[in-house]
């Protein structure tokens, strides 16, 4: 593993899949520019509209978002992560969220499919049900072991309330973990940046968290501030509440400082 510069992406989706996509390249060219290597994308990057349209429009979606990850990753050189957009479940009228990691060649690298959805009733008056059109995966997310970009766990997200996936991530080797989100705005305010630190301290490994920002359709507003955390839990960059990136250096020698003066790990009972 080498030291290189990571990013992760601030979008504000909409119903429309060719204005997300044309955002997303320029956030990429952006981010790139500055010399990012690794990329990540947000939950639902290529499309953030009602559900019933996101069934209806799910193949052409899925096909569009796959292909400009490819386009994208060999176009600019850059290992990139589609951190979610629906792919239909064959012989099913649901879709997955489906994460996908692509490498320079335009080769997929590993895919994870959501697996815990968010049904919830939000104190601020909205309701959301996701599995009435997502089907839940039911595998344990990958990790994708790179020479160059270190051990690459990937995760959706409401999974981010789930410290066990993380857990399972770090026994796999994980040194850094996506969590791309298309967080609440209500919930975001007083869990995003704590739960993001919690899971890279408990496991001692950076945190790429793509994210969603501003009002997407109606009154789905989400939170923002895309981050990325060291193993230690610092907050290496914020990209507010404005679509943007937040960009960072990963070190091999952070991760193993961290490791070496917190090595909890190892002192595991359970």
């Amino acid at each position: 593993m080498k030291s290189y510069l990571a990013a992760a992406i601030q979008m504000t989706s909409v119903p429309d899949l060719q204005k997300n996509l044309a955002q997303a390249e320029e956030l990429i060219d952006l981010a790139v520019r500055q010399g990012a290597e690794l990329v990540g994308l947000p939950e639902n990057f290529s499309f953030m509209g009602e559900e019933k349209d996101k069934l209806a429009q799910g193949e052409a979606i899925a096909f569009a978002s796959a292909k400009f990850l490819k386009t994208m990753a060999q176009r600019y050189q850059i290992t990139i992560l589609g951190g979610g957009f629906p792919v239909p479940v064959e012989g099913n009228s649901k879709v997955y969220n489906t994460a996908v990691l692509i490498n320079p060649n335009g080769e997929e690298l590993v895919r994870y499919h959501k697996a815990h959805l968010f049904d919830v009733n939000v104190p601020d008056g909205n309701t959301y049900q996701e599995s009435s059109t997502v089907m839940a995966g039911k595998v344990l997310p990958p990790v994708y072991f790179s020479d160059k970009l270190g051990n690459v766990g990937l995760s959706i997200c409401y999974d981010v309330r789930f410290p066990e996936l993380y857990r399972h991530l770090s026994d796999k080797g994980a040194d850094v973990v996506f969590v791309p989100a298309a967080f609440t705005a209500f919930t975001g305010k007083d869990h995003w940046q704590v739960l993001l630190q919690a899971r890279a301290i408990e496991n001692t490994y950076y945190v790429i968290a793509p994210a969603q920002t501003g009002t997407n359709y109606a009154r789905r507003q989400t939170h923002g501030h895309a981050m990325i955390i060291d193993p230690w839990g610092v907050i290496l960059a914020d990209a507010g509440e404005k679509p943007g990136i937040a960009i960072a250096e990963i070190k091999p020698t952070r991760l193993e400082q961290v490791r070496r003066q917190m090595p909890s790990l190892q002192h595991r009972v359970f």
